[in-house]
Order: C-alpha cells, then sequence, then structure tokens
C-alpha cells in the first residue's frame, strides 16, 4: 500500500509516535554514538550509516540467530513513490525509521509497521540526471540532535527536523555549478560537524570534502583531495605537497578528479576521520598527468583531524590510478590481532583487488593480499614499501596508446556496496565482483562540459552475437567473500552468477543478510557460510540491510530497488536478471506473518520496430553519437539493464516523439534535455542506430522461437 499524509497528518503521527520518544525524536549524540561502540546497550538502534563510527556494520542483536533465522517472516514493507534505484542503508533511532529513495527523497517511518510518519522531497530537477556517473540514488541520512541531514543530488545539503520533516536549513556545497558536481553519499556527524563529499569524477571534477556547523549549517572547513589552479594559488601546505606528484596542466584542467564519495569513519580515541577518495578525472593517466607522478590523494585513505580538516596521514592504495580504482569503498575500524598483539586498524577492500589493513593512528602499511578473484594490473604489493607491483605488460595502456584489457574493471573487485566486519568471528564479509574492462586510449582528452564523461578511453564494444555476450557474462560475476583479514585469505565464499549484489550485515545471531542483484534476500551461517533463509523479491539488491530492536523484537529490514551504474551501463549483462523496477523496503522478524507482495519478473514483449531505412554509415555514425551521449544510462551497446527504458524497445509512439524526448520533453522524469548537444540530424543517427538493433533482437527472438 503506498502512504499519503498530508503535512499536518505527517506531523500529528511523529508527536504521536512512542510516548517515551515523544520529547526526543532524532536524539543521537556523540556521547551515544561513542557508547553503542563499547557495549551493547543501545544495540537495539542503528544510530549511524555503519551503525556506530567504526562502520563495521555488525549489530550485537542475538534473538535471531542461525537457530532460528529460518522462522523470519514479513513484518511489513513499504513501497517507495519511484521504482528507481534505492541504495540507502536505514537509520533507527528509539522506534523510528530514516530511509532515502531516489533523488534525494526522504522518509520517516514507525519501525514497528512502516506506517508514514513524514516524507520530505527536495524537488531535485530530474533533467540533471547526466550530470553523475552511477543513477539518481541516495546511500541514506544522518541524525544528530534532533536533526535528520540528508545530501541531495543537485549538491545541496540539507538539515530537517527529524519530527517533522520540515527544512531547517540549506547549503549549496558546489563550489563551480558549471561542473559535474552531485551527492549520492550519506553524511557523517562529527563532533558537531556534518561531514560530506561529492561525486563527479567521470565528468571532469575537482574534489573535497567539507565540515558544516551541525546546528546552523555553516562551514567550518573544507580539504580538497587533489590540487586546482596553480595560478589561484595552494590552499593549504598539503595542497603544496600533493601537486609536486602530478604533472602538465591537463590534470587541473580536466578537474583533477579524487571526488570522495561514499565512504568516511571515524575514531574518538584517536580523534581521526578517514576519507575514502576516488579516481582520476580523466582516468587516462596519460593524458591526465603525463603518465607520471602518484597524483595525491587520487585512490587513497586519507586520515585529518575533524575539528579543522587537517591532514594527519594518508595512504594511496593505487598511486598513478587508470583504471577507475577508487578508495571510495567502506573503511572499518577494528581492533585486530597482529602479530599476536592487539592493534588498531583500517580496512578496505577497494575496487583494486587488494583487501588493505593500516595502523589506524600512522596509516602504516601492515598487510595487504588479493582478495578479487582476477587481478591482472598488478603482480602484488611490495611488503616493504606498500606499493603495488604493477604488471605494465598487462595493464599500461597510455605510454603506447595500445588497448588492453586488464581485471578489474571500472566496477571493481568491490564496489560502493558495503562490507561488514563481525568481530564474534573475526571476518570481513565482501560483495566481491569478477570484472574487467578494455581500456583504449583517446590522443586528447575533451573539453569538460555539462552532462558528458570525460575519461579519456574510447567507448568499450561489446558483443552483439549470442555467444559473445555469454563468454562476457562469464566476466562479471559476484560472490559472498568471507575473509580473514589477520591471514589475509578467504574463509568461504557463495557465488552469484551476475555480479552488483547488495551489501551486507553481520550479526551477533552467526549471521550474515544479503541481497542479490537477480532477486533475492539471503541469511548465511556468518561462520560457515551455509545458506539458511532466503525469500525472493521483485527487484534487484543493491543497498545493505540493517537490524534493530524496538521494544524486544528484533528486525531485519533490506532495502530494495534496481539502479546504479552497472545496470544502467552494462546491461548486456544486467538483462540476464529476471528482475523489475519495484522499489520497497522489506522489514522481517521472527514470526512475521505479512503476507510478500506479488513476485514480478521480467517478461519480453518486443514491438515491431520500424523498417530500416538509413544507411549503413548513418548507423554507424549513430552508434558512436549513442555511445557518447546515451549508454551511461541505458546500455552499451544499447542493451537495457532492467533499471531504465531499453531504447530496443521503442513504440511507434515512442518513435514519432523521439526529437521531443531527445530535447526536454521528459526532463521532469528524468531523461536529461540534450539540446546544444545533439543536432536533430544526429538524434535521427541515433533513432537509426535503435532501430538496427531492435531489428537484431527481434531476429534473434524470431531464432530462439523457431528453436
Amino acid at each position: 500500500m503506498r502512504y499519503s499524509l498530508t503535512l499536518l497528518g505527517s506531523i500529528c503521527a511523529g508527536l504521536c509516535f512512542h510516548a517515551a520518544a515523544a520529547t526526543a525524536i532524532g536524539n543521537v549524540n556523540a556521547k551515544r554514538l561513542i557508547a553503542a561502540e563499547a557495549s551493547a546497550n543501545d544495540a537495539g538502534n542503528w544510530l549511524s550509516t555503519g551503525r556506530t563510527y567504526s562502520e563495521q556494520r555488525f549489530s550485537p542483536l542475538e534473538k535471531i540467530t542461525d537457530k532460528n533465522v529460518d522462522q523470519l517472516g514479513l513484518a511489513w514493507q513499504f513501497k517507495y513513490d519511484l521504482d528507481r534505484v534505492v541504495q540507502a542503508t536505514p537509520i533507527v533511532v528509539d522506534g523510528v525509521l530514516y530511509t532515502t529513495g531516489a533523488y534525494s527523497m526522504v522518509y520517516a517511518l514507525d519501525a514497528t509497521n512502516g506506517k508514514l510518519l513524514w516524507k520530505y522531497d527536495p524537488k531535485v530537477y530530474r533533467g540533471i540526471q547526466a550530470s553523475g556517473c552511477c543513477d539518481a540514488g541516495n546511500r541514506g541520512v544522518a541524525v544528530w540532535e534532533g536533526k535528520v541531514y540528508v545530501g541531495v543530488y543537485d549538491g545541496r545539503l540539507e538539515a530537517l527536523d527529524a519530527r517533522t520533516g520540515k527544512k531547517l536549513w540549506s547549503v549549496d556545497t558546489v563550489i563551480d555549478p558549471e561542473r559535474n558536481y552531485t551527492i549520492t553519499g550519506a553524511p557523517r556527524v562529527v563532533r558537531g560537524k556534518v561531514i560530506i563529499g561529492n561525486g563527479g569524477a567521470e565528468l571532469g571534477v575537482r574534489g573535497y570534502v567539507t565540515a558544516y556547523d551541525a546546528k546552523t549549517g555553516k562551514q567550518v572547513w573544507r580539504f580538497f583531495t587533489v590540487p586546482g589552479d596553480p595560478a589561484k594559488g595552494d590552499e593549504t601546505d598539503t595542497i603544496t605537497m600533493i601537486r609536486t606528484t602530478w604533472f602538465g596542466d591537463q590534470y587541473w584542467i580536466q578537474g583533477g578528479g579524487g571526488t570522495a564519495w561514499n565512504a568516511f569513519a571515524y575514531d574518538p580515541e584517536l580523534d581521526l576521520l578517514y576519507i575514502g577518495v576516488g579516481n582520476g578525472s580523466t582516468w587516462n593517466y596519460g593524458l591526465r598527468s603525463e603518465g607520471k607522478g602518484d597524483n595525491l590523494f587520487l585512490s587513497s585513505i586519507v586520515a585529518v583531524k575533524p575539528d579543522t580538516g587537517k591532514y594527519v596521514w594518508h595512504y594511496q592504495t593505487t598511486p598513478g590510478d587508470s583504471w577507475d580504482y577508487t578508495a571510495t569503498q567502506d573503511i572499518i575500524v577494528a581492533t585486530l590481532p597482529i602479530d599476536s598483539k592487539p592493534r588498531k586498524v583500517v580496512m578496505q577492500a577497494p575496487k583494486n583487488g587488494f583487501f588493505y589493513v593500516l595502523d589506524a593512528a600512522t596509516g602504516q602499511f601492515i598487510s595487504a593480499e588479493k582478495f578479487g578473484s582476477i587481478v591482472t594490473w598488478a603482480k602484488g604489493i611490495d611488503k616493504t614499501t606498500g606499493r603495488p607491483i604493477i604488471d605494465k605488460e598487462a595493464a599500461d595502456y597510455w605510454t603506447e596508446g595500445k588497448g588492453k584489457t586488464v581485471f578489474p574493471g571500472s566496477q571493481g573487485a568491490h564496489n560502493w556496496h558495503p562490507m561488514s566486519f563481525s568481530p564474534r568471528t573475526g571476518l570481513v564479509y565482501i560483495p566481491q565482483h569478477t570484472t574487467a574492462e578494455h581500456y583504449a586510449p583517446l590522443r586528447k582528452a575533451g573539453k569538460p562540459q555539462k552532462g558528458v564523461w570525460n575519461l579519456g578511453i574510447e567507448v568499450p564494444a561489446v558483443p552483439e552475437d549470442k555467444a559473445g555476450r555469454d563468454e562476457l557474462a562469464k566476466l562479471f560475476t559476484g560472490k559472498l567473500q568471507a575473509w580473514d583479514p589477520v591471514q589475509q585469505k578467504e574463509i568461504w565464499s557463495v557465488p552469484y552468477p551476475i555480479m552488483s549484489n547488495g551489501g551486507t550485515l553481520a550479526t551477533a545471531g552467526n549471521l550474515v543478510f544479503q541481497g542479490t542483484s537477480i532477486g533475492t534476500l539471503n541469511a548465511y551461517a556468518a561462520d560457515t557460510g551455509k545458506a539458511l533463509w532466503q525469500r525472493q523479491v521483485s527487484s534487484a539488491v543493491v543497498a545493505g540491510p540493517i537490524s534493530y530492536a524496538v521494544k524486544g523484537e528484533q528486525y531485519i529490514a533490506f532495502n530494495v530497488g534496481i539502479g546504479g551504474a552497472f545496470p544502467l551501463a552494462f546491461g548486456v549483462v544486467g538483462e540476464r536478471s529476471p528482475v523489475v523496477p519495484d522499489s520497497r523496503l522489506f522489514v522481517f522478524k521472527l514470526g512475521g506473518t505479512a503476507v510478500m507482495p506479488e513476485l514480478k519478473r521480467q517478461t519480453v514483449r518486443m514491438p515491431s520496430p520500424p523498417p530500416m531505412t538509413a544507411s549503413a554509415a548513418d548507423v554507424a555514425t549513430g552508434s558512436a553519437l549513442y555511445g557518447d551521449n546515451c549508454a551511461v544510462c541505458h546500455g552499451l551497446g544499447a542493451y537495457g539493464g532492467h533499471a531504465l527504458p531499453d531504447l530496443r524497445h521503442l513504440t511507434a509512439d515512442k518513435h514519432a516523439q523521439f526529437q521531443l524526448i531527445v530535447y526536454g520533453a521528459r526532463a521532469h522524469l528524468g531523461m536529461p534535455p540534450f539540446g546544444g548537444r545533439l543536432e536533430p540530424a544526429d538524434s535521427e543517427k541515433i533513432r537509426a542506430y535503435l532501430i538496427k538493433r531492435a531489428h537484431d533482437l527481434k531476429n534473434e527472438l524470431s531464432a530462439e522461437v523457431a528453436k
């Protein structure tokens, strides 16, 4: 059921909800977050994105265990307004659950029954979608001292009243509106400051992290992750230091990249904020920095002081990154037995396929080993220096201008999908991928402009024949991987047929929960990986689940909703999943008796395509134009991955409206307007290419029927 309440009704619901909490809605502070780390006294709440500052995503709750998890039933479910990507990790504070949907819409729900308390829509202009790399998702909110904080897709950071959803303040975090900055990540609140980064490195921006006063929204500090235009001077001594690792002038012209769009962690004892920094802009190291220098702080974990943003230490996972190997994946703080002594560490499994353990106080390299199933870009990590031993023959495509197929590809061996750590088992649970990509360099970088990717490499081709697609699909698989960070080895794993599966949750009940891209919700024994429970849902799962408790009842919550970079760009593989767009929040408890919604599965309804009238030359030109302008959302090779419309399936009326749609008729629905970028003759060539691809699909389906 879709709930719709007036603002007055929403406020009343919030005021009436749980008398014990009526005077302290959203009551999260530093004392409470730190106490939740040290004890199980606040185990029933999920106070921050990773539950606590350490980002372990471990729930101390143990009413649901490996012995009774098979008795889980649906407690309630909530239908989102938009059937688009759902990436959020919900926050639960004293019986209220806060979550987000696409385009940064915020929802407050009664955590016991899913009743909508209030909803906030930041009114994002949907035509801005092309300014982001990887869909209009949002990974959740922060809650602090009666306020809810959300990073908005268009770059705003906003504070809402936790009781009513009323906007209290709003700031624009974007330093240059002519560049492609977006926010999809969840804010964190540390020492009274809201911490937020931005995305946009695929489209030519300079990365930075900003801290704002949680009460007023006033900017406290800003930490740039890469150097800017030297003519404007260096903001800090740290920028002067890292500029020596960059060469030429293209890095600052192209933006440099280094966006911090996802990972943050905090250690209150050391008083260090850890920042995960992303890839370069352009990806191509040869164009970006003349193929020289480490290009700090790309692909790095950086530690700063949260009160001032002052640099303390860094560790770079991929010096001179040229493959989109971000270090924006989860950073987990934990104490591990290193050389038989307890040592506080930070852990990360970034895109590059190596699992890193570093000293939390100093950033000193402790260990790293391959967790990725196939890793070809580096032979290993030098145990003395902590630097990768890059295999130039396998991975250097910029020096001689020769394309190389490299493992992992830009989707990484692990992307943003959250991993978890169980202090009970000592294992990290990683949503691992196997991926590959062919990197072929361009001779010249394009000019940064709104809504245009600028990677410095050619758009990769994908096979159009079934046999070729079958072989390609073998390279894009996934698994749930239980990793021992001390021994640096896999303990057990569960294979999945398709990559981009959901984040993980570990619990004290010896359980690991994870959803998948094929529409299943799963529970496994944390120590052995034994499958214990499963439910099917209509859509894919990419978000991380949580566990919480209200009045002694433990719940498991899964956000469900297809989207993100993989199903959009890699539909050639993603179309194999049977899921459909159907965005919901599912919450389970022992003995739950609510009825699951009807299971929906993908069906092929192929309209008759228009006749082929365009020349082969126009179709070829249309293919190139499609790759440059359309593929990131509608799929390489025009293979749709079920998240957005498959353009091979255009109906006659859509073909008739094609020009209108391209130039803005559906901007309010998320289809970016291409006026000023595409001439009408160019868009007609794109349509000719789509007609050709529709005929290809029709012929393939007819051949299958004939068999």
